[in-house]
């Protein structure tokens, strides 16, 4: 096999653990929701029950929007395929709830009459948000079973609540559609394959610079920013230029984020110059 194909193999990898991630929080966050009938059932079952034991509220377990992503096929079957791997969800479910119940906002919510869309929608924002990824033994647990956590916890953040606005528009058997696989897949071998061609315009740039004293991160970064500015026709450079500054702030040194900012904007400006960049419009590249 060689390194190209090991690449894309990893990349690949990588692409499914994210999805896989995104997939066990969801299915979390429904356990959440749904353990009120668990509770209400296991203190009603006690010996000897109190007044409190038999009147748990329960609306949360009939919340509109959980049962639209239980009902949906494509939930369904992606929880049929990951389950194996959820054994010790209950204990932790557990934990999250019952920290959930003596909260105001949840309070507030059982209390409510009648059933708003919005409202339905913002409990279960409030649930993954306060009380998941604010509790740093739930990080921890999610941790220890995704090595990906750190670097996919803010994406994840953003397609939960993404999905949360349309479930229906989810398909969780092809999250990472062709088109972005396909945009991925080529970038990684585009930027592997033109490497030196890359390197020979970006070394120019550096000045005072020595190439190989540079964060490796940064140079990787630059080496993609060249590759999308003339190789994909359909990504608008500014776009490219601001998406590299912000995964090098993110990713890279204190310094990195100015640093490939003036570099590819030097280089967009001489491939400009030179007439070495044509961009179309992605609506009239589609149609």
């Amino acid at each position: 096999m060689n390194g190209r194909t090991d690449a894309v193999k990893i990349l690949k990898q990588q692409l499914n653990q994210s999805c896989d991630l995104f997939i066990y929080l969801l299915y979390f966050l429904t356990e959440v929701a749904r353990y009120a009938e668990k509770d209400a059932q296991k203190r009603a079952n006690r010996n000897l029950p109190s007044s409190a034991d038999l009147n748990v509220n329960t609306k949360i377990s009939g919340n509109n929007l959980l049962w639209t992503i239980l009902e949906s096929p494509s939930f369904k079957q992606a929880i049929q395929q990951a389950k194996p791997g959820f054994e010790e969800t209950g204990d932790e479910v557990k934990k999250v709830y019952q920290v959930m119940v003596n909260v105001p906002y949840y309070q507030e919510y059982i209390t409510k009459q009648g059933r708003e869309k919005g409202t339905e929608k913002d409990i279960l924002s409030f649930i993954f948000t306060d009380m998941m990824l604010a509790d740093d033994n739930f990080v921890g647990h999610v941790e220890e079973h995704f090595n990906n956590w750190d670097d996919d916890a803010e994406m994840m953040n953003q397609l939960m609540h993404n999905y949360l606005q349309k479930p229906a528009a989810f398909n969780l058997q092809e999250m990472i559609g062709e088109e972005k696989w396909k945009f991925a897949r080529t970038l990684l071998t585009t930027t592997t394959e033109k490497k030196d061609y890359i390197i020979d315009i970006i070394k120019p740039k550096l000045k005072n610079w020595d190439a190989d004293r540079i964060a490796l991160l940064d140079m990787i970064l630059m080496r993609m920013g060249v590759c999308e500015f003339l190789y994909f026709e359909t990504v608008p450079t500014k776009v490219t230029i601001n998406e590299y500054i912000d995964i090098a702030k993110e990713y890279s040194t204190p310094q990195s984020g100015q640093f490939v900012n003036g570099i590819l904007d030097t280089i967009h400006k001489e491939l400009m110059a030179q007439d070495k960049i044509h961009k179309v419009d992605f609506k009239q590249k589609t149609n």
